[in-house]
């Protein structure tokens, strides 16, 4: 199985890993595996970024839009249905391609999860009721208290990280980030990082359009159908969090689209820290001619370097 390869495909938001996902899945003749924990779900369309019916349909999918935000479905589930799917994938192809923005769901995948210990469910209650009665902010600064390692590098707008992090300062008495070995558990597989990357001025400029693509293709009106479930776990997210604000009467339309623009812009910047730190990513301009990417891979594939 160690001849088997997984090409995992990253880079910030809006820089075209979907493109470049399809391109290589259709050269190696495989399959695409998608680690992008905000289009798992079926209610979340054109907020997410869904990839067009017709990207779709190049190339096999998974994970995409397969559950609902009803369901509860961790990093943890993700790691074990992914390594399943690819048992099976690989008895049929030699290449699989795994593409996505979520760098917590790509690293699972690839190196796997550190163990946590069991804290009392309790205090995730009290943490979900402090973040209804006081909000997001409270919590940040809670955070940066316990575990300032782990602050510096989190979402810190993604509520459920946050909250997942606090908890396991507060039941063990130790900084969450003390948990986080970076460990690699051994996989039958080796892996190949492609990143995209760009200025990050043209990086804010692509975010700035698909936002304002969204908004035309009809954002206010997905999320206006899923306001009564806008306190689910799934829709704690940009996008959806922004424009719920909107329909609460807390900001005019206008203000909402550029806090959608905003946080993406701070996505963007967390998720290339998270990769810039590895060293064993083939790096492209976000503009690479597919050939160029061919060739470097093969070559990579040659020196045995992973």
């Amino acid at each position: 199985m160690r001849t088997k390869t997984l090409l995992a495909v990253v880079g910030p938001t809006a820089i075209g890993k979907t493109e470049l996902a399809i391109l290589l899945a259709i050269h190696y003749n495989t399959e695409i595996l998608s680690a992008d924990s905000r289009q798992f779900y079926k209610e979340m369309c054109i907020g997410t970024a869904v990839p067009e019916p017709i990207e779709l349909a190049s190339a096999p999918h998974h994970f995409i839009q397969h559950i609902s935000i009803k369901d509860s479905y961790s990093v943890g589930d993700y790691e074990r249905d992914a390594l399943g799917l690819l048992d099976r994938l690989f008895t049929k192809h030699d290449t699989v391609v795994l593409v996505g923005g979520s760098g917590l769901y790509v690293d699972a995948v690839v190196n796997g999860l550190d163990d946590f210990p069991d804290v009392s469910p309790l205090i995730r209650e009290q943490l979900q009721e402090q973040l209804k009665r006081r909000g997001i902010v409270p919590l940040q600064r809670q955070l940066m208290e316990l575990d300032p390692t782990y602050y510096a590098k989190v979402d810190l707008t993604n509520h459920q990280r946050v909250i997942r992090a606090l908890e396991i300062c507060i039941g063990s008495g130790k900084p969450y980030s003390s948990f986080l070995s970076n460990k690699k558990k051994e996989r039958p597989f080796k892996t190949i990082y492609i990143g995209l990357t760009a200025p990050r001025e043209l990086v804010y400029a692509r975010i700035g359009r698909r936002v304002n693509t969204m908004m035309k293709k009809g954002l206010l009106e997905e999320v206006t159908k899923l306001y009564e479930h806008r306190e689910r776990n799934a829709l704690q997210t940009v996008g959806y969090r922004e424009l719920f604000s909107y329909l609460d009467g807390d900001m005019v339309l206008d203000d909402a689209v550029e806090e959608i623009k905003k946080n993406t812009r701070r996505f963007a910047k967390r998720q290339l820290t998270w990769y810039r730190k590895r060293e064993d990513i083939l790096w492209f301009r976000h503009s690479v001619k597919f050939p160029e990417v061919i060739q470097a891979l093969e070559e990579y594939k040659t020196q045995g370097t992973r």
